[in-house]
């Protein structure tokens, strides 16, 4: 292994350790965790009816969060339901005692605020609190790294449209439990905002984006949903076979990403489910590491996607979206970059969950390909026995074009 491979795999184990990190070792709430934050800014606004009734519509949509002010509360906060949180700005302690005033709960809300003294005084008060900042040079960013970083939020603007600021703060909170939001400028650039929530790949832990159009936010709505990041069930199944079944086309999938030691696809040859299978960043002694390939299968395979859909290995394209899953379940949408599809002897993997129901897959016959064991690790396939636990996904069977349908069906 060269160099440049040892450092890359190095990156990515910091990478996945950082991530499992701020899951806050919850593996339950793997979902929660993962999941898209979103906070609505309400300047301006004094009723919900405002702009058309914007608060109205926005409460039932992907939001989680409105960003409330001294002048505003009374009126909008009743038109908040509980699932949102609630975001006061308090620019004084004057402001911070009006919220004493005015709410019966403070515990209902977050204090933000430019000013640190206002924060310690909230925080006084047993609230969670959101350091707001301004970032327009090198000092500007460093005072908001370290004094974000002593709060459970930092919400941070920036003057210039370059995203590199923003990727050293990522990379400077990586190792705490800070959660970033970025404030999005201009209430019509739903390009800014989707592009923050992937800027170095784990994004920005959420953006405050406030349109103030129906249109806009349409849009915004419609290509968050594109951003899925919620989890699957990863479970332990008890392999039962593994057997050469011959010849046959299988395909690489490169993508357009870098996997870390515990990412991989679910891939299946029934719509019952799919296996775990590894990519290529784990040590080979003949060849470079490929840490951007899964070695996926069998062309007729199914590769699972979001929303519950699946694609033929043989269907997918440069451009394709694909999901990407850890062993927790948690995922990540990334692109293929290109199908390498070649003939080459294949393996029969079957395995069986605690239910009793069995799942396979075809993949290529050859002792680099792996599959990952119940502790995350790679297992060979050529080195596969009966008893070997595994991870797969376990799915209801019937699909249509890839689309989960309710339909009796078989598959063997």
């Amino acid at each position: 292994m060269n160099t440049n491979s040892v450092n890359d795999a190095i990156n990515m184990q910091k990478r996945e350790r950082i991530r499992l990190e701020r899951i806050e070792g919850d593996r339950n709430r793997v979902e929660e965790a993962s999941a898209l934050i979103v906070w609505f800014d309400t300047a301006g606004l004094t009723n919900p009816n405002d702009c058309g009734g914007m608060l109205a519509r926005l409460v039932n949509l992907a939001y989680t969060g409105v960003l409330l002010y001294p002048d505003n509360l009374a009126a909008l906060a009743p038109a908040v339901p509980g699932r949102m949180l609630k975001v006061y700005q308090a620019r004084s302690i004057e402001d911070l005692e009006r919220l004493k005033s005015l709410t019966p709960s403070l515990q209902d809300f977050v204090v933000a605020s430019p000013d640190p003294k206002v924060l310690q005084r909230a925080a006084e008060q047993g609230l969670k609190t959101c350091y707001r900042a301004y970032v327009d040079d090198g000092a500007s960013l460093h005072q908001s790294i370290q004094e974000g970083a002593q709060h459970s939020y930092l919400m941070i603007r920036f003057k210039d449209p370059t995203n590199i600021p923003l990727e050293l703060v990522i990379a400077s909170l990586q190792a705490t439990h800070t959660v970033l939001i970025k404030e999005i400028n201009t209430p019509t650039d739903v390009d800014d905002a989707i592009v923050t929530l992937g800027v170095m790949e784990v994004g920005a832990d959420g953006v405050m984006f406030s349109p103030r159009s129906h249109e806009v936010l349409s849009e915004f709505v419609s290509r968050l949903g594109r951003l899925d990041r919620s989890a699957v069930k990863v479970e332990v199944a008890t392999l039962v076979r593994s057997v050469p079944v011959g010849m046959g086309y299988r395909s690489c999938i490169d993508t357009s990403t870098l996997f870390s030691p515990t990412e991989g696809m679910l891939v299946g040859s029934t719509s019952q489910g799919g296996i775990l299978c590894c990519p290529e960043v784990f040590f080979l002694p003949y060849m470079e590491l490929r840490p951007f390939r899964v070695n996926a299968g069998a062309v007729h395979s199914y590769v699972y996607n979001f929303g519950n859909r699946t694609d033929y290995m043989s269907e997918l394209r440069a451009g394709s979206p694909v999901m990407i899953v850890d062993h927790t379940g948690a995922t990540r949408r990334a692109s293929v970059g290109r199908m390498k599809t070649e003939v080459r002897p294949l393996r029969l993997i079957e395995a069986e969950f605690a239910s009793g129901e069995r799942i396979n897959v075809l993949m290529q016959d050859d002792w680099h390909v792996r599959i990952f064991s119940d502790e995350a690790k790679p297992l060979n396939i050529t080195e596969l026995k009966p008893g070997h636990k595994v991870l797969g996904h376990l799915a209801r069977p019937g699909r249509h074009v890839g689309i989960k349908v309710d339909e009796h069906i078989i598959e063997t």
